[in-house]
């Protein structure tokens, strides 16, 4: 299953299910229709306590929010004629999977070709910080780029996983157990705020430098998510260009490693690192009008739009 969020009207944006590649279907409105066709009582209070719009609140839900989805799903195609629960994606707009979650935990120097072209040893442990969810922005969004703040930002494609459930001190065997889903993130890094300080936060969560999507693909639909193709291109250049094989540590581990730290909750996002070609190393930041594009095998791309901002 592939999760998005959408809006129309600049309506709050909801939670959707991407059936094809135009094609959005709203679980929560076509369980509301199913329930309703078959005499149910106060069907739209259950729909909203089984199908929350929130994508959170629907990870959280577990198993039982994606069966009744899926059973809302085939509903509205089933009777798409009347159905006012699907939506051409042309029509609306797209944001991020997830919204606000209650962590964003970065992994740095997680692939063994970006360590060695920024000339540092290779951790012993990995190596984290954080982003606020300020930070998160959809696939399709602009940057505000803000050239009073930095002069150096830079680009990090990554793959990001989603915690499904509450976990603490997992096991290596059983992280994956623990993982809902998978998403294409862009790491935006203000590299020299990044490096003011000792402490890495303050380059690292500018608003709106996680863009996040296309979609949240759900873990039975990756198999093998350490066999994926990354890549990133800046106006059609290559820039990265790898696969998750080359993660110095793995999402087990992760998994293993963070949930030994903090509980870990639905909707926690986990970005793993990205790989060897970011703008540092090659002295390439972004500027105005580039166009950021980051690609994951099985799940999609996206493209960010870097914006310089003007005082008015």
């Amino acid at each position: 299953m592939k999760l998005l969020t959408f809006s129309t009207n600049n309506k709050p944006l909801r939670l959707g299910i991407l059936v094809d590649e135009n094609t959005i279907v709203d679980p929560q409105e076509a369980y509301i229709e199913l329930l309703n066709q078959s005499g149910q009582q106060r069907a739209t209070e259950i729909a909203t306590a089984l199908l929350p719009a929130n994508p959170t609140e629907f990870i959280a839900n577990g198993n039982l929010a994606l069966k009744t989805a899926k059973e809302a799903v085939s509903y509205a195609l089933e009777n798409a004629a009347q159905s006012s629960a699907l939506y051409k994606k042309e029509n609306v707009q797209i944001g991020a999977p997830v919204l606000k979650p209650n962590k964003i935990i970065c992994v740095g120097l997680n692939y063994k070709n970006h360590i060695l072209e920024m000339k540092r040893d290779f951790p012993v442990h990995p190596v984290i910080f954080a982003k606020f969810a300020t930070a998160i922005s959809g696939p399709n969004d602009t940057f505000p780029l803000n050239s009073k703040l930095t002069k150096k930002l830079d680009y990090e494609a990554e793959l990001a996983f989603v915690i499904g459930k509450e976990g603490k001190d997992i096991p290596y065997e059983d992280a994956l157990d623990f993982v809902f889903g998978y998403t294409v993130a862009n790491d935006i890094t203000a590299r020299d705020m990044q490096k003011r300080t000792i402490q890495w936060l303050q380059g690292k969560t500018l608003d709106k430098s996680l863009p996040l999507g296309p979609v949240l693909v759900t873990k039975d639909e990756i198999p093998d998510p350490h066999c994926l193709d990354i890549s990133l291109t800046v106006n059609d250049e290559v820039r990265q260009k790898s696969n998750t094989e080359q993660l110095l540590f793995n999402i087990n581990h992760l998994v293993e490693f963070l949930s030994g730290i903090v509980t870990l909750e639905p909707g926690d996002i986990i970005l793993t690192g990205t790989p060897g070609g970011v703008g540092e190393a090659q002295n390439q930041f972004l500027k105005h009008g580039d166009k950021v594009k980051v690609e994951i095998s099985g799940i999609g791309a996206i493209e960010t739009t870097i914006m310089e901002v003007t005082e008015s």
